[in-house]
């Protein structure tokens, strides 16, 4: 899938509207906790600013449901902005309101707007047409570089495209990046080819394994949604997590795996524990033995052992959800060990944004991974085999 490429664009002076990602995690005193997804949009920014063009930034924060909420403020981001380009950046108080209108008009070469919060407008979300013709009118130039939401047909993703022609739109590096990444990983991986697939339920997932089957070697679950397959092979799971009406959907997906030659790994045994709670009682018991009434909150030490002899050969792997109950420290360590292992090995190594990167962040083992994703929501969608709404109509027609 090529894209239109920024490079390719007259932006020479010209005023440029950049769709960004900064949707970062705070901690209770405003202070990011991680800036990668700013970073991240620093290459495009700085592009543009050695083009001599005038730069107004876009992004959402959080859900702030089109209320304005001090919560949500974009304020974190205007500062580290700042920090990263070593220039002023101008913050307005609204989205498409008289101060951003007012300071979008103004704005000369050289100089940055950030626009609050693009979730304080209701009309964002809806993919109004009102909002994305105010949006695009600030600016001659569009560029998405916002691959974390670009599976979101949102007014500032998807919407605004229709106010620009091919020669006035492309992607940033960012979104050039992840999409081609994406795109050679799922067509044409180094084998062996491992999928490490987890988090809480099979129905987020289901459809991103269907399309992975086909192309990869083996497959590795973990987390709660394992349940819902171990449940389906007729296993007493407890209280663990389990979709009931997905059980036939998930013995599907098994004989589809065992139809096309994929190893399929479950996990052998579990740490269970009576409550969903970190002082709760614990055990490790085999993943066919959890007791009745308890739940299973994350995999056991044979579990790790066995999925690290099994990626012991593998030259590519991707990994989107976590093991377990990663958030709670007690339920975190086979999320952890798979981390490290993953991390040490001499494969590919391919996070899909969300939950899992913020996992090999918090283990510290983020600089050892081949890529790790701004997108959880997006990638997963890249691997369900989605043309993502964002990315639609960046795509350069092919001549027949």
């Amino acid at each position: 899938m090529q894209l239109l490429n920024i490079k390719d664009l007259d932006i020479q002076g010209k005023k440029v509207f950049i769709r960004c990602d900064f949707n970062v995690p705070l901690d209770e005193y405003n202070n990011i906790t991680d800036d990668r997804r700013i970073r991240s949009a620093v290459a495009t920014i700085n592009y543009c600013l050695d083009q001599d063009c005038a730069v107004i930034l876009a992004s959402h924060m959080g859900r702030p449901k089109g209320e304005v909420s001090e919560k949500y403020s974009l304020a974190p981001v205007q500062l580290r902005l700042q920090q990263l380009l070593k220039r002023d950046v101008a913050l307005a108080i609204d989205v498409v309101g008289e101060d951003a209108q007012k300071l979008a008009a103004a704005l000369g070469a050289h100089e940055v707007l950030l626009l609050e919060n693009l979730r304080f407008e209701k009309g964002e979300t809806k993919n109004d047409e009102a909002l994305a013709q105010k949006l695009a009118d600030m600016a001659e130039f569009y560029i998405n570089d916002a691959f974390g939401v670009s599976h979101r047909a949102h007014a500032s993703v998807e919407g605004i495209t229709h106010h620009f022609d091919v020669d006035h739109m492309a992607a940033g590096f960012l979104l050039q990046k992840e999409i081609q990444f994406f795109g050679k990983l799922l067509k044409q991986p180094v084998r062996p080819f491992a999928a490490i697939v987890g988090g809480s339920k099979v129905s987020g997932k289901l459809q991103a394994l269907i399309n992975l089957l086909p192309k990869v070697d083996k497959i590795l679950i973990g987390g709660g949604m394992a349940f819902t397959f171990l449940k389906a092979q007729g296993y007493d799971v407890g209280n663990s997590l389990v979709e009931d009406d997905l059980l036939d959907e998930a013995l599907k997906v098994m004989d589809e795996a065992k139809r096309l030659g994929v190893k399929f790994y479950l996990p052998v045994d579990v740490v269970a524990a009576q409550t969903f709670s970190e002082d709760s009682v614990s055990k490790v018991t085999s993943a066919q033995e959890i007791p009745s009434g308890w739940m299973g909150l994350d995999i056991g030490p044979a579990t790790v052992r066995l999925y690290r002899i099994v990626l012991n050969n593998v030259q590519t792997v991707i990994w989107n959800g976590p093991m377990g109950v990663y958030e709670m420290e007690r339920f975190a360590r086979g999320s952890n060990k798979i981390a490290h292992f993953v991390a040490d090995s001499y494969s590919t190594s391919v996070v899909g944004g969300g939950d899992t990167a913020d996992l090999v962040q918090r283990v510290g083992v983020d600089e050892e991974m081949t890529f790790i994703s701004t997108g959880g929501g997006a990638s997963l969608e890249l691997m369900e085999g989605k043309v993502l709404p964002g990315v639609q109509a960046l795509i350069v027609e092919e001549e027949s």
